[in-house]
């Protein structure tokens, strides 16, 4: 019972403390150092897929018109996944001329939605966002600076929160993750709402897998590199309820878990070396975390006569007694940051433990659900 209680700790400490510790030593070691972007610009086309975002789609595309690049060497495609509001009359008000609306007839799902932009691109580059962020003006020349390295294939912005502490903290985490990858050969997943591929990479996007992982994928298959750029920045709203970003969490990791296990031959570590090392540590590793920590607490319980398990399982105890009272309370989680983290490390890991059944159970999404996050 010890061997499966210090078995079940490594296991959670190594997604979430060894391997970043690992990433940095290996990469301060070999002295690599973070590639910056150029100069370079070439032509970009921009897919803003949305369903019924008539409340932000406008403040979305005037968003896009005011980005520090050239309009010349820029085409901006909205494409509506069977809307049932006025998304894309907006959208063509606010574009003043320099938008082009694609009209799905009837709800398709956002796997359609992308597919019918990648249809009508012309650009060298496709840059992939959501109405859900607002992107700094810089972002998209420091994305595109990066293509001017022929071996780049894929470059991912970075997302911050506005508001939501503990939500914030996760995400650094994972940008920290995502730079010190980048180094050593790639990230593990672009960030959704803004990255770019080269179009010559582009392959149509699968129903019920994560575009943004896939997208990824396709680009370390095709033997390029997929990477991140600190400076190509937007800001997002945290979510409008815990229920709400559960949800969303457990529909975006079942979508990872699909597009992953779907493309597995990229967790040969005698084929992909490097990269096969990141997808295990990153995100299998985590994916399946919760099942070490349901281990460790059976553990630590059955070994509970020994001071030091009971320790153990008093502070996992008193963790997820603080998780549930913040996601009971959200003014609780407000008001104090350890309640917070834990809050939200509960429920990443119980919307990871959903999403593992569900995944197992071959439920699969295939209609994409826009988190509403308020502006």
């Amino acid at each position: 019972m010890e061997a499966l209680f210090w078995t079940c700790a490594v296991l959670i400490a190594y997604p979430y403390a060894i391997y970043p510790a690992l990433l940095v030593a290996a990469n301060r070691l070999a002295r690599r150092k973070p590639q910056e972007p150029g100069n370079y610009l070439t032509t970009v086309t921009i897919i803003l897929p949305v369903h019924n975002e008539a409340a932000r789609v406008a403040a979305k595309v005037r968003n896009l018109l005011e980005l520090d690049y050239p309009a010349e060497q820029l085409q901006i495609l909205v494409v509506g996944d069977g809307c049932t509001d006025d998304s894309l009359a907006r959208a063509e008000e606010a574009g003043r001329g320099r938008v082009t609306v694609v009209a799905l007839p009837v709800r398709a799902g956002k796997a359609a939605a992308l597919n019918a932009g990648l249809e009508a691109a012309t650009s060298d580059v496709v840059v992939f966002t959501d109405a859900g962020i607002l992107l700094e003006r810089q972002a998209l020349r420091r994305l595109i600076g990066h293509f001017e390295d022929p071996q780049i294939g894929c470059v991912s912005g970075e997302d911050y929160i506005e508001g939501g502490e503990a939500e914030g903290l996760y995400g650094r985490i994972e940008l920290l993750l995502r730079r010190e990858e980048a180094m050593l050969h790639s990230i593990a997943g672009a960030s959704g709402c803004f990255y770019g591929q080269r179009r010559e990479l582009c392959r149509p996007f699968t129903s019920g897998m994560a575009p943004d992982f896939l997208s990824v994928l396709n680009t370390v298959r095709a033997g390029r590199r997929a990477i991140a750029e600190p400076g190509a920045r937007g800001a997002m709203s945290a979510a409008t309820s815990q229920s709400a970003e559960f949800s969303r969490k457990v529909r975006t990791l079942l979508r990872g878990m699909t597009a992953l296990f779907g493309n597995a031959g990229l967790l040969n570590p005698f084929r992909y070396g490097a990269f096969s090392f990141i997808l295990w540590s990153h995100k299998v590793l985590r994916w399946l975390a919760p099942l070490p920590l349901l281990g460790a607490a059976l553990a630590s319980w059955l070994l509970r006569t020994h001071p030091l398990y009971l320790f153990a399982f008093v502070a996992q105890a008193s963790l997820y007694a603080a998780a549930l009272a913040g996601l009971a309370r959200p003014s609780l989680a407000r008001g104090s940051r350890i309640v917070a983290i834990s809050a939200f490390f509960t429920l990443v890991n119980a919307a990871a433990f959903k999403a593992l059944l569900l995944w197992l159970f071959g439920s699969r999404v295939e209609v994409w659900e826009p988190t509403r996050r308020p502006r």
